[in-house]
């Protein structure tokens, strides 16, 4: 038997499957969409008023699904968990555990025990989908707090509101929960088997990325900064967040949430991305081509902050100076009017949107040196950008004979950093060096 996590997935035997969640404190239901993620009507909901259909029947715990025989069109079926008493939050029970077992077998095929709810009355457990000529099941986790009406809207069933009556109805006060709430449930389950703390959602990311996406899906072309027209950057910037640090994710393909969270862990950068300590707020949305393909937008940042610029362009200077150190030469010293010039190019970088030494009306590195008040008699400037950490960015330049030799110079004593995220590339650095007279 597999144990699950969330996002993990096993292939599945044909014939018929037996889904189990012991206990009478919680209700089952299953959902049957085809490859965009709807229902065909109201038949394709399987709950305890409305017990079976074509391919899936519920008894109990345990609803039993037998692909071949779904009504023409299905290719998944989602598998929920909701208190039996809609009152009663999920935290305030035992964690349901799915087991899945092959027709006439004792022997559990997998089994998934999601991250401990908290105020969330519903969960999407897994998902059975169809790959290919055969049949996986994913685990999933993703919760809501306001009911299986939230879940039935989000999968397409048309549900009106009625007053409360002692007859159970999955209208009962219940209200949708956001694709961008899903998604960041499912990553922060992810992050927390980490040690990483979770992530919140944005709206001005969430609109970023939705801009985004729909740009796309117009193009039929996945890119962050387009040949044409504006940038994701420019669309984060747009909404009035500033960054510190930046990450997106672009895909075309999956249909869910879940789908697109699970194509990522599949990629070694955006896995790293989802795992990221660094970042603390995030973004999603999709957006359909016209061809029916689905295209995908997320977008992270850790927002900036006069302490994160300054602990980033100190990490910059130590890390210019342990070049330095290691090829014998004394380090460089901080001046705050060689970091007020570099701050203000790679701010005029971003804002009259150029990458050069020469700004637009002609001034070059001294002029703006000497504006700041600077009197070193020597002036020596490295710009970069699309670099997300000072890692990154010190190991370009001294990846690059030119600005490695303004790192490297013996005659250099002083240092300014200045930092700016948004544009074209997403982040635009300035290194400024100073000769003491």
């Amino acid at each position: 038997m597999l144990d699950l996590i969330p996002g993990g997935n096993v292939s599945l035997p044909g014939g018929t499957l037996a889904i189990q969640v012991p206990g009478d404190l919680f209700d089952l239901s299953v959902l049957i969409t085809g490859e965009d993620g709807k229902v065909s009507g109201d038949g394709d909901f399987v709950f305890y008023n409305q017990p079976s259909t074509p391919g899936a029947c519920l008894q109990g715990d345990t609803v039993t699904v037998d692909a071949g025989r779904l009504r023409a069109g299905a290719s998944r079926v989602t598998v929920v968990v909701s208190a039996a008493d809609p009152a009663v939050p999920l935290g305030r029970l035992p964690a349901p555990t799915l087991s899945v077992t092959g027709a006439g077998s004792s022997l559990a095929l997998a089994r998934f025990t999601p991250p401990r709810p908290t105020h969330e009355s519903v969960l999407l457990l897994a998902e059975i989908y169809r790959r290919g000529g055969g049949w996986k099941l994913r685990a999933l986790g993703q919760g809501y707090a306001d009911g299986l009406a939230g879940v039935a809207r989000d999968f397409g069933i048309e549900v009106t509101e009625e007053s409360p009556s002692p007859t159970r109805t999955p209208e009962d006060g219940f209200t949708t929960r956001t694709p961008e709430e899903g998604f960041t449930a499912l990553v922060n389950a992810e992050r927390s088997r980490t040690g990483a703390p979770p992530v919140t959602a944005d709206a001005r990311l969430t609109a970023a990325a939705r801009a985004h996406c729909t740009g796309m899906a117009a193009e039929g072309r996945l890119a962050a900064a387009p040949a044409r027209g504006t940038s994701l950057y420019q669309r984060v910037t747009a909404q009035g967040y500033a960054y510190l640090t930046v990450a997106e994710q672009l895909v075309s393909g999956p249909r869910t949430e879940a789908d697109f969270l699970a194509y990522c862990l599949t990629d070694a950068r955006m896995g790293r991305t989802v795992r990221d300590p660094a970042l603390s707020q995030v973004g999603v949305a999709h957006a359909p081509a016209p061809g029916g393909d689905l295209f995908w937008t997320a977008v992270w940042a850790r927002p900036l902050t006069p302490h994160g610029l300054a602990a980033v362009a100190s990490d910059v200077v130590a890390l210019t100076n342990a070049e330095r150190s290691a090829a014998g030469l004394r380090p460089l010293a901080g001046d705050p009017r060689l970091t007020t010039a570099a701050q203000a190019h790679s701010d005029d970088m971003v804002t009259r949107g150029f990458y050069a030494h020469t700004s637009p009306d002609g001034r070059q590195p001294w002029d703006r040196a000497a504006a700041a008040g600077c009197a070193h008699r020597g002036i020596g400037e490295n710009i970069a950008c699309g670099q997300r950490s000072a890692a990154e960015v010190v190991r370009g330049w001294m990846d690059s004979p030119g600005h490695r030799a303004n790192i490297l110079k013996p005659d250099f004593t002083h240092i300014g950093i200045g930092f700016r995220g948004g544009g074209e590339t997403g982040t635009y650095w300035t290194q400024l060096f100073g000769m003491s007279g």
